[in-house]
């Protein structure tokens, strides 16, 4: 079978994202026109590794209180990581208020357009570089996340599931990319959308793919290629979970502040939460005295 190219697949994904795309902010024109690539970057930011149904109620809560990256910057890191409240992985909230920081000082208050500017700011990679680049201001790149890695797989390479992420991941994705920028940002839009909600994990729905002509994978009978991505720990009695339970208790109190003793005092592992305790000081996410602990200054 052929390699599909980006002639025979971009027509049927267009017409199938237009149609399909759930009805997400980041998607609508307003949401541009209020926050600009401001916007789309604190979106990516917080969609990384979080689901969507968390992130759109802490999105919007967000850009109300800090509407441009000058705004932000003004925050103490206290009151990001109290904004940041559930959504995991609060070292983004971190790397966030860093990123205002630096475009505040060094683009003066507006986000970059530039893909090697965008790398250069805290906690920004390929991915969310990328995807500012295209969602915000309409320039043609690749943008590869863990759905359209997905996608490629199958698709493309007839397996079942991806391999560790790499560099050609994106030369793969550019040489499906239409030539012309609209259509390739839609494209790329169209691809992680079809990982996320047909192209699943677990249970793809082959029969309403708009790609199941092309799709290598599907060729081939869907074999079971092997699944060679890492695992995640599981969260339950795990060291995040801790993690999070220490913010928890930090974000609940009036000052942000309690006594080392108070923190988790009942917790099984005394361990793990002294381990808690190490690994966010150690992260900047809490501070600590001989016997205070406190959210960020």
């Amino acid at each position: 079978m052929p390699a599909p190219s980006s002639s025979s697949l971009a027509p049927a994904l267009a017409s199938w994202y237009r149609s399909n795309a759930r009805d997400l902010p980041w998607r609508r024109p307003e949401f541009h026109r209020s926050f600009g690539a401001w916007g789309t970057l604190v979106s990516e930011f917080m969609l990384q590794q979080t689901p969507v149904a968390r992130v759109i109620p802490r999105l919007q809560a967000w850009l109300e209180r800090w509407p441009t990256p000058t705004q932000l910057a003004g925050a103490t890191p206290a009151e990001v990581v109290q904004q940041w409240a559930n959504l995991g992985y609060p070292r983004r909230a971190l790397w966030l208020h860093s990123a205002a920081v630096e475009i505040t000082r060094r683009h003066g208050g507006e986000v970059p357009r530039d893909v090697d500017a965008l790398l250069a700011l805290s906690g920004i990679g390929d991915y969310t570089a990328r995807a500012v680049a295209v969602f915000a201001f309409g320039d043609r790149h690749p943008v590869v996340d863990t759905n359209t890695r997905r996608v490629l797989a199958r698709a493309i390479e007839g397996a079942s599931y991806p391999g560790p992420a790499a560099r050609r991941d994106l030369a793969m994705m550019q040489s499906l990319l239409p030539e012309a920028d609209a259509e390739s940002a839609v494209f790329n839009a169209a691809m992680m959308e079809l990982g996320a909600t047909v192209c699943t994990s677990r249970s793809p729905a082959c029969e309403s793919c708009p790609l199941r002509t092309d799709c290598a994978w599907l060729a081939a009978g869907c074999p079971d290629t092997g699944d060679r991505r890492p695992r995640q720990a599981r969260y339950e009695g795990s060291d995040r979970q801790a993690r999070g339970a220490v913010l928890r208790h930090l974000r609940e109190a009036p000052d942000g502040t309690a006594s080392v003793d108070a923190v988790l005092h009942d917790w099984a592992d005394e361990m793990q939460r002294a381990r808690a305790v190490d690994s966010l000081i150690a992260d900047g996410l809490i501070e600590a005295t001989d016997t205070v602990l406190r959210l960020p200054r």
